[in-house]
């Protein structure tokens, strides 16, 4: 990981190969696939396992939705990792209620214990994996800062910080005050959340953040990720 990396962020029906490969050339530092279920993965569903496929070098991390370590570990026991596959990052942040009655997404930032056997499950397949949270899956839980908690005792190599909770939609404002208390633990966090302007990047180097997120803003205009970084195209 660089100093500072600007990633694109897995957005469903966007981060296709192509996409990914655009973001990359206008500057994104990294990428994630979409999100794909183990469950899934396990089965061998195809159109699934063409969602994590790597066609193209580009620095890609595949991001896994789920919490069943069996299947975990049947999908992990026949993946066979593509030129640019950069590790495994696990999404904690998807508040959509079909997730979340499965206890998945953002219902599982409080599962601390569940969290640790799948992350170890990854890292003793020799797979780098990282996560991507929200601050809870509701106001009480990040009031409660379950996100620290996770973030403190949870061993990935880093963690993507979406500063909303489970309950607030697109258009809730991010809330850049957590960032600090995150950095605070010692572990490498990326911000995530209405990132559009070097002056924002500016203030997450200035306080410790390790790199910034872009989803929507990347949608709008792929070379977002020059213009944060005051590259002409």
């Amino acid at each position: 990981m660089k100093d500072f990396e600007l990633m694109l962020a897995p957005m469903e029906d966007h981060t296709n190969s192509e996409f990914r490969e655009l973001c990359y050339k206008k500057g994104a530092d990294s990428t994630f696939t979409e999100m794909a279920r183990t469950s899934a993965l396990a089965r061998g569903n195809k159109s699934t396992l063409e969602k994590i496929k790597i066609p193209n070098p580009i620095p890609t991390y595949i991001q896994i939705i789920g919490a069943n370590e069996e299947e975990l570990e049947k999908f992990l026991q026949s993946f066979k990792p593509s030129k640019g596959f950069l590790g495994f990052n696990l999404n904690l942040g998807c508040p959509s209620l079909n997730m979340v009655q499965k206890g998945l997404g953002c219902a599982l930032i409080k599962r601390v214990t569940k969290v640790k056997k799948i992350v170890q499950i990854i890292k003793n397949h020799g797979y780098s994996v990282s996560i991507k949270l929200r601050l809870g899956a509701n106001q009480f839980e990040k009031e409660k800062k379950s996100y620290l908690n996770l973030i403190r005792e949870v061993d990935a190599d880093f963690f993507i910080v979406h500063a909303k909770h489970g309950k607030e939609h697109s258009m809730s404002p991010a809330d850049f005050n957590v960032y600090k208390e995150c950095v605070d633990t010692n572990k490498i966090i990326i911000a995530n959340g209405d990132i559009t302007k070097p002056e924002q990047i500016d203030y997450l180097k200035s306080i410790g953040v390790k790199g910034a997120m872009i989803g929507r803003a990347a949608i709008d205009d792929p070379a977002i990720f020059n213009k944060l970084k005051q590259v002409k195209n």
